[in-house]
């Protein structure tokens, strides 16, 4: 009997080396990838290795349990960082490897409709569905991005990076708003603080004149004197174009500040803070006029005579 059993254990122990080498075996395979980045969909361990084995990665009820042992899968897009690997460390990486994410800027003076173009032209985005996202989610047409980096999730739909990118934006005029002021007030802010911060972005040649740009725009319209801003007709797809006398006469947008007194009805571009502190903290000037110089600075007036003289020889 003692025979019997001994032999049992021998053949247990044989067949436990057998199947401790065959998982060994299986667990080094080499699995190679046509990329490092690969998508993992929400739910259980089964959906994922179902997701995967459709996906061209063979996978097996060893995996499932394997993956039972290791952890959770993440969601979404993940960057394995390789294309090869074993088969463990293709199981461990897919439960412990960050999102992968890509790059999104949005500098200061640029507008939204450019912003969308990008997304379209660089990652593929469908144009429409991001309009249609910031018309149904954005509080106004222009100026509630915020002018910063931010890094998106890989494979985010439209709609997501609209939300993500308004959520954002607002949360960080919110806080400078309670920063100065104590509360927001939606309209008062992007109405008046963003929309004067947005022309100042566009007509600065650099963030220590904003202050300055800033007293003419109060000056002027202290005395209900028409803005006559070039930058506030690059709105819109218009972000880069030059402003021509043409442009000036056929503009009928209440973004023309040549022909309408005040300011646009929303800000005319996306601002950084620079921008903001300026429209909220102007210089204190009597100046009513600036003309860009050979420097690509610009030379300020306080009187049209002065003025003519800056844009006749270029000095002050």
């Amino acid at each position: 009997m003692s025979r019997f059993i001994l032999k049992f254990f021998v053949i247990l122990l044989e067949a436990g080396l057998v199947l401790l080498g065959a998982l060994l075996l299986y667990f080094s395979e080499e699995i190679e990838l046509k990329s490092s980045y690969i998508y993992l969909p929400s739910g259980s361990i089964s959906k994922v290795i179902e997701h995967l084995d459709r996906s061209g990665i063979s996978m097996s009820v060893v995996d499932l349990y394997a993956l039972r042992f290791i952890g959770q899968p993440q969601k979404g897009w993940i960057d394995l960082k390789t294309t090869k690997m074993s088969r463990y460390d293709f199981l461990r990486k897919i439960t412990t490897s960050k999102a992968a994410l890509f790059k999104v800027s949005l500098i200061p003076g640029e507008t939204t409709y450019i912003v969308l173009e990008q997304l379209r032209a660089r990652y593929g985005y469908d144009i429409e569905k991001l309009k249609k996202a910031y018309e149904e989610l954005a509080p106004y047409p222009e100026g509630v991005f915020f002018a910063e980096t931010y890094f998106l999730p890989l494979g985010i739909n439209e709609r997501s990076i609209i939300k993500l990118l308004l959520n954002e934006g607002l949360k960080k005029h919110k806080a400078l708003s309670y920063k100065v002021f104590g509360k927001f007030d939606q309209k008062r802010w992007f109405e008046r603080v963003v929309t004067i911060a947005s022309i100042i972005q566009k007509e600065a040649a650099s963030e220590e004149e904003m202050p300055l740009i800033a007293s003419v725009i109060y000056n002027r319209l202290k005395i209900g004197m028409p803005l006559q801003m070039d930058g506030t007709l690059n709105y819109g797809k218009f972000s880069h174009q030059k402003v021509t006398p043409e442009r000036i006469r056929e503009d009928t947008s209440k973004f023309n500040t040549y022909k309408h007194k005040g300011l646009p009805p929303y800000p005319v571009c996306i601002v950084g803070v620079a921008a903001i502190k300026a429209a909220l903290h102007p210089a204190k000037t009597n100046y009513l006029y600036f003309v860009k110089s050979e420097d690509g600075n610009h030379l300020f007036s306080s009187t049209y005579k002065k003025h003519l003289s800056n844009i006749q020889n270029g000095k002050k």
